[in-house]
Formats: C-alpha cells, structure tokens, sequence
C-alpha cells in the first residue's frame, strides 16, 4: 500500500501536466501535418500517461509515470526546439521561447521534488533520462548563444541576457558529469579495452558526453569575449531555478578557468583514447590560445 500511496501521490502531481502538455500537443501536431515521429511518440507516451494515472493505487508504478511524462516533454520539445533553429531563433520571439521550453524541460524534476519520493531524485527518473534533460536544456542554450552572438546589435544591447544565458547552459552541461561515478582504473582489475576504460574513468560514458566538454568551453569563450568587462570576470550563477546547485559550480563562474580545464579535457581525450576517430580539436586549442592571451 505505501508503494500505492507513493503512486498516487505522482499520478496526481502529473494529471494536470499530463493534460496541459497533451493541449500543448495538439496544435504542434496539426501544423506539423500530423505525420511528425517525435509528436506521435509523445502523444503515445501522454496518453498511456493518462490511463495509468486512472489505475487504482496498488497498480501505480511511479517510475514509470514520470518516465512517461519525461519521454513525452523530450519528444515535444525536440519538435519546437528544431523549428527554433530552422527559423534561425528570431530576434523578437526566440528568448521568450527559448525560457519556456527550459521551464517544460524542468518540469520532470519539479515533479520529483514535489512528490518527496526520492532525497536523491535520479532514483526514479533514471541516470539516462536526467542525463538528457541537462543535455538538452544546455544544448538549447548553446545553439541559442552561438546564433545571437553573430548579432553584435543584438548581444551588445543585451549583454546581461547573453550572460545569464550562457551560464545557465554551462551549469546545465558540466552537470551532466555528476550523476555517474567514473570507472576507478586499478592496476590489479584487467579491461578487455583500455582505451574504452579510459573514456569511462574521465566521465565520459557517450558521445554526447564529449560534445558537453566542447559547448561549455565554447561557451565561456563567448562569455569572455562578449560579457566580461575589465573589472571582473566572475558572474553569478542563478542557483534558484529548478535542477540547478549552488555546488554544481562555483559561486561565481570563471570563464577562463572553467574553459580551459574542460577544453584540455577533451582535447586530451580526443588526442588519447579516441585519437584516429575523427574528433577535431582545432577550434579547441584557438579558444585555449585565446584564454592565455586575452587580458580582461
């Protein structure tokens, strides 16, 4: 019965959601000619969402409900994300909706929190799941910042939106790394591949992982160069909205330093363990070049 009662308590947390992404649904559908893979899968996961959530409480799983409700923001999402970057992010409308689909991508963890299940809340949504919620939500800034930031009318009226921008999508990406522990390499435990082995005691469990590493040092490249001025290099990070930790990062954000480490990062593991597989660390070492060179 406690299982049950934990059930219920998230079926009635995602009820309202349920609905509210389902409506959000409809209209992207019939825009989309109805025929678009990612908003049938979610309206697939948002309707088995809503009959589960009718379930007697015995029968409620929890995980799965949440997981059903995440798959279908990811899913929904992916489609508006994507009409974002074909448009280009229009300058009048982009930002507005750029935060709203970062407030959606929040939305599982809000859950969680809310049902009081878990201290520790990637118990029930999963490592993958969680993992891809901060890639998304910091890739989205990524493309967003990398669009604006060849507007210099744009970001120079507007630096303190790039800034907050960019940080957000840097805390979101290196958070990526916390929720897996890596390998311990020990010289008494034999691996079949060691140069996977290698990947996996650096954190990096996908490529998706590696391209974190390149879009937050990217990033703070853009915050140096766009949003630091003479006084100071430090920004503070907003640590009150939903998945973010005044311990995922420092209380103000060094551009340089956290460029450079993590640029070195991936620049030693695309010249190590995966040296041959075609991962380019050009643009990697102009930016660190850049880092030692510039005097702000």
């Amino acid at each position: 019965m406690a299982a049950g009662r934990r059930g219920l308590g998230v079926a009635r947390l995602l009820r309202g959601r349920g609905d509210r992404a389902l409506a959000r649904l409809l209209p992207l559908r019939d825009a989309a000619g109805g025929d678009d893979i990612f908003l049938i899968q979610a309206s697939t996961s948002l309707e088995k969402l809503k009959v589960l959530c009718k379930e007697d409480e015995e029968n409620v799983n929890p995980s799965i409900l949440i997981k059903l409700f995440t798959q279908a923001i990811l899913d929904m999402t992916y489609f508006e994300e994507n009409k974002l970057v074909d448009e280009d992010f229009p300058e009048d409308t982009s930002f507005p909706k750029v935060k709203e689909l970062i407030a959606i991508l929040s939305e599982p963890e809000v859950v969680v929190k809310e049902s009081n299940l878990h201290p520790k809340h990637y118990d029930l949504l999963g490592t993958e799941l969680l993992e891809c919620l901060y890639w998304r939500r910091g890739a989205l800034l990524y493309m967003y910042c990398h669009t604006v930031t060849a507007r210099e009318e744009w970001w120079s009226a507007k630096t303190d939106v790039l800034k907050k921008c960019l940080i957000d999508g840097i805390s979101y990406l290196l958070k990526m790394f916390s929720f897996r522990c890596p390998l311990q390499l020990n010289k008494d435990v034999s691996f079949q591949d060691i140069e996977t082995a290698k990947l996996l005691s650096e954190g990096v469990f996908s490529d998706t992982h590696l391209l974190a590493m390149m879009y937050s040092g990217e990033m703070c490249y853009w915050g140096l160069k766009y949003c630091v001025n003479e006084e100071s290099e430090n920004c503070d990070i907003d640590t009150t909205g939903p998945g973010t930790s005044s311990t995922s990062l420092k209380e103000s954000l060094d551009f340089r330093e956290i460029g450079e480490k993590i640029l070195r990062k991936y620049i030693s593991i695309c010249e190590g363990p995966l040296k041959g597989q075609s991962w380019n660390t050009t643009n990697a070492k102009k930016i660190i070049d850049f880092f030692q060179h510039c005097h702000h």
